[in-house]
């Protein structure tokens, strides 16, 4: 299975679980109102009715247990959230079409439908909107229609005279209206109709809403997993801060000139260890000594542009923007220094110098071939190495330029003196930590 495939089945069973867990609290819920429902009939319909309610409540409630066990088991299938939709319907349909109307009195069947029986059918909507399945919102308000209209044409059937709107004759008084709309016979059919089709009409456009926030998730997970999986593998090979910028701008990282704090660090004697380790042993140490380099770099909000053989290029304030670039600069270089010097990298100890330089820096992705890398360049790049390279002939292992003492405060640092750069017609004033 490829990635792609791998990422849409991860989706798609975010939904299954979401409408597994839906599912269960709309049932729990219907249980809580169905057992409130029951006590409010019994109460106030009075002790001979009381066994037929809790009779009807019991059913119901069996039903929604038996799902609940059902849900997200060996037995569960797609179907089987329908099928229970379907006798939850069916039961409070038979309910309306045979059950009596009221016990404590011998009424007409026909006013079954002039009692508050047909809100009881949204709550079938309400429990599949907690599933967030469309099929399954829509098929609630068609089952729930269906069932509502079964139970009327029964009722229908076993009337012996049924009254219609059409009975009430043109330009009819009021008590010629009133004598047929309130007779115990008058059970009009357009209005179950009207109240089947405002049913189904709610639960398509619930099902519509549902879809529409469905796909807006998915789209939303989609790119979510999207970004992580290029994260991740884009992370592998550029710093994660212009991975996250990259991805956010699709791909392009605009050419930036702005003041920057450019760290270069180097592994002291490092031809003579990959004699003595080989190639595999000389790796083994790098990748353990970049590890620690790449982690504390990163604390401090820097980037490592290039790992160039035993080399670290690292530059802060880019891409993104820090105020505080140098003295981060500046913690990330001693710190650097301070985990080196208390670890050892593959077994061996190593011993590094460090050179910090700030300046205005050209960042910007180069390449060819397709194959482009997020680099730094210019006169403070350059400047940079030629600082850490200061530290073999001045005995030190951390040179700082002026700019960077400057903007960091030169607390915690000495003068070493001013010393003539290559590239450079001035003397350069740079400075060292201090001993402690």
């Amino acid at each position: 299975m490829n990635e792609t495939a791998k990422q849409d089945e991860q989706i798609r069973a975010t939904f299954r679980n979401a409408e597994e867990q839906g599912l269960k609290i709309a049932i729990q819920g219907k249980v809580v109102a169905i057992l409130l429902v029951v006590l409010y009939l019994v109460a106030t319909r009075g002790l001979i009715a009381a066994p037929a309610f809790l009779l009807a409540g019991g059913l119901f409630a069996a039903l929604g247990l038996w799902h609940y066990r059902i849900i997200g088991s060996s037995s569960d299938r797609p179907w089987v959230k329908y099928v229970f939709l379907s006798l939850d319907i069916a039961l409070l349909s038979i309910l309306v079409a045979v059950g009596p109307t009221d016990l404590n009195y011998d009424l007409p069947k026909a006013l079954i439908f002039r009692f508050d029986v047909f809100p009881y059918y949204f709550l079938f909507i309400a429990v599949a909107g907690f599933s967030f399945s469309p099929g399954l919102m829509l098929w609630a308000g068609i089952a729930g229609s269906a069932g509502w209209l079964g139970a009327y044409l029964h009722v229908l059937a076993g009337a012996a005279n049924v009254l219609q709107w059409s009975d009430i004759p043109n330009g009819a008084t009021r008590e010629q209206f009133l004598s047929v709309f309130l007779s115990p016979d008058f059970l009009p059919f357009g209005s179950r109709v009207q109240e089947a089709l405002v049913l189904i009409t709610i639960a398509a456009l619930l099902a519509v809403v549902m879809r529409r926030a469905r796909n807006t998730v998915f789209a939303h997970l989609e790119a979510e997993a999207e970004r992580r999986n290029v994260n991740e593998l884009f992370g592998r090979h550029v710093p994660r801060a212009v991975a996250d910028l990259m991805i956010a701008g699709r791909g392009e990282l605009a050419p930036t000139e702005r003041e920057a704090t450019v760290l270069f660090a180097d592994v002291v004697g490092f031809t003579a260890l990959t004699e003595k380790l080989g190639p595999a042993g000389i790796t083994d140490v790098l990748n353990a000594y970049f590890d620690d380099a790449a982690n504390i770099i990163g604390a401090e909000g820097g980037i490592i542009t290039q790992f160039q053989g035993d080399a670290i290029l690292a530059v802060f304030n880019l891409p993104a923007a820090d105020p505080e670039h140098a003295a981060r600069a500046l913690r990330a270089g001693i710190a650097l220094l301070e985990r080196v010097g208390e670890s050892t990298y593959g077994g061996e100890k190593i011993a590094i110098r460090v050179g910090i330089n700030t300046g205005n820096v050209v960042a910007g992705n180069v390449g060819g071939g397709g194959r482009e890398n997020y680099t730094v360049h210019g006169d403070a790049v350059n400047a940079a190495a030629r600082l850490e390279a200061l530290n073999k002939d001045l005995g030190t292992d951390l040179i700082v330029s002026a700019s960077t003492a400057t903007r960091a405060g030169e607390a915690g640092l000495e003068r070493v003196g001013a010393v003539e750069l290559r590239g450079q017609s001035q003397l350069s004033e740079v400075f060292t930590r201090r001993e402690t």
